[in-house]
């Protein structure tokens, strides 16, 4: 708080988020302008430190493979993202004949932006597409350190500890859903995958949005919504129990007893190394409410959105699906280090500081094995289930303004399953928590339009980075789509008769990272760092 002095008026108080503040002119609507990836301090990083880092893991690893190939074709695939050389699409409006060029995206794994855009469609398409109106509560299971190892290594034994966990959890609710006279009780759930700590550290770990009670469905009618109670602590550690006998029963725990990743690979060792960092920052869920600790793993169950609330939904399905670092947290220290900032204190420190190999090594760790899914699906929630119809929104009510040029939608204006057609069932309106009794759902229209399909590319990038990319920005139009260039050869000579840069930013050769000679060609991070004010 401070105050305004004002000479033709007595000196007032306001409150302000920062000083200077509420002075502050107005912000204008943003304008479009090309990413340019190349100018951020990660891609430089990547340009510099790729090709010796590469070489560096085939000269540790026993048999001279190094790195799988889909971690090294993922870290390549970054440096072309967002480069106009690389291939762009052609966009010009109707009206006054505007055009512009827009790059490709390399969707990898280790792009900020390209997993920034897929944490948007993924939560738009859970908000509108999965969950209908009805409260939903967030399981997060974390594993001791040789069960995240192996579960890194083997997307196999991820699924069979995400199987096991579900498992558990919806047994319970199925027992709680009987107790209050549901006949078949029915649960559900998403899983996002998270492989990634706070620290940028390997972590696998599962985040399960269920929705908070069963759905009863039956033959006579349409499926019924019987919220739960909220699980007290002795119940979360009741369920966590269960999970660990299920996990030692299956014999997953005696997997990996000796250090993991020791002599077996460079890739392994990486993953070995990661995975063992996050012993030194304590559980965030050790002693929260809902939450249970036993041998090294944790189940927390704290976190309620209630049916109502679908902007919170949004929020924490961004949260479960969200990429596993921020560009905008990095920055450069005076000694060539990079630093970190994370969003909360771990082990007593707010930041991490790496060499930009140790940064390479981390996000290298992170990228998950080809043809694995990052999003599950379970029960009535499940594509093969044949109640899935009568308990998802259809989200017919988006399909037009998605095939059209309408507006998107704005944070409140999510209708609810019954208002939207095609909707097998309607709105759920439990009675009040105190009475838990079963609470029939209104049957829906027999017509049913289309699904749509998922976020449109263009609204992705205007939920990103809040700017409309085909809005011409002299008549305020359309700009439609007349040309997709693929080809280096051809992009090359477009951009060369349009006067602008054709040459991809140089990629640096191998060497060893403490070669002598390379000393004096040390790259300089600030240089090119438009986050960087010098």
């Amino acid at each position: 708080m401070r105050e305004l002095v004002d000479h033709a008026t007595a000196p007032v108080e306001v409150w302000e988020r920062r000083t200077g503040a509420a002075l502050a002119a107005l912000p204008s609507a943003p304008a479009y302008r090309r990413r340019e990836p190349e100018r951020t301090l990660l891609h430089a990083v990547v340009r510099d430190r790729l090709e010796p880092f590469l070489a560096a893991a085939r000269d540790r690893s026993p048999s001279g493979r190094g790195l799988p190939a889909h971690v090294e074709r993922d870290l390549r695939a970054y440096l072309d993202c967002g480069i106009l050389v690389r291939g762009f699409a052609r966009v010009r409006c109707p009206g006054c004949g505007f055009e512009r060029l827009v790059a490709f995206s390399c969707k990898a794994r280790s792009c900020p932006s390209c997993n920034a855009r897929r944490m948007e469609d993924a939560a738009d398409h859970l908000v509108h597409d999965v969950f209908p109106r009805v409260p939903v509560r967030q399981w997060v299971l974390s594993l001791p350190r040789r069960l995240r190892f192996q579960a890194a290594r083997d997307p196999k034994v991820a699924s069979r500890l995400l199987d096991l966990f579900t498992r558990a959890v919806f047994a319970w609710q199925r027992r709680q859903a009987r107790r209050l006279g549901a006949d078949d009780p029915r649960t559900a759930g998403v899983t996002a995958v998270q492989r990634f700590g706070s620290a940028i550290n390997l972590n696998v770990h599962f985040h399960t949005l269920m929705p908070d009670g069963v759905f009863d469905v039956t033959a006579e009618g349409p499926a019924r919504f019987v919220p739960l109670k909220a699980p007290s602590d002795e119940e979360v550690a009741r369920i966590l129990t269960v999970i660990i006998r299920k996990v030692a029963r299956a014999g997953l725990l005696e997997v990996g007893e000796d250090r993991p990743g020791a002599g077996e690979d460079a890739f392994a060792a990486l993953q070995a190394v990661e995975v063992d960092r996050r012993l030194r920052f304590p559980d965030p869920f050790k002693h929260a409410r809902r939450a249970a600790y036993i041998d090294g793993f944790s189940l927390h169950a704290g976190v309620r959105i209630h049916e109502h609330d679908r902007e919170g939904l949004e929020k924490l399905c961004r949260y479960a699906v969200r990429p596993p670092f921020a560009l905008h947290r990095l920055s450069p220290a005076p000694d060539g280090r990079l630093v970190y900032r994370m969003k909360r204190p771990r082990g007593g420190s707010l930041f991490l500081v790496l060499t930009p190999d140790e940064l390479l090594s981390r996000i290298a760790t992170l990228v998950p094995p080809p043809r694995t899914h990052a999003l599950r699906y379970h029960g009535v929630f499940a594509p093969n289930s044949k109640h899935r119809a009568h308990v998802v929104p259809a989200g017919a009510g988006r399909a037009a303004g998605h095939g059209s040029q309408a507006a998107p939608h704005g944070p409140g204006d999510h209708a609810a399953p019954a208002a939207i057609a095609g909707t097998p069932c309607a709105e759920a309106r439990p009675e009040p928590p105190e009475s838990f009794r079963l609470t029939a759902q209104v049957e829906a229209p027999a017509e049913r339009t289309a699904p749509r399909t998922r976020v449109p590319w263009a609204e992705l990038l205007r939920k990103v980075f809040a700017l409309d990319v085909l809005e011409c920005p002299k008549c305020a139009g359309r700009l439609e789509l007349i040309a997709f260039i693929a080809e280096h050869g051809v992009a090359k000579r477009i951009l060369d008769h349009l006067g602008l840069a054709s040459q991809a930013p140089p990629l640096a050769k191998a060497r060893a990272p403490d070669d002598p000679a390379d000393a004096s060609d040390a790259p300089d991070y600030h240089a090119g760092d438009p986050t960087h004010d010098g």
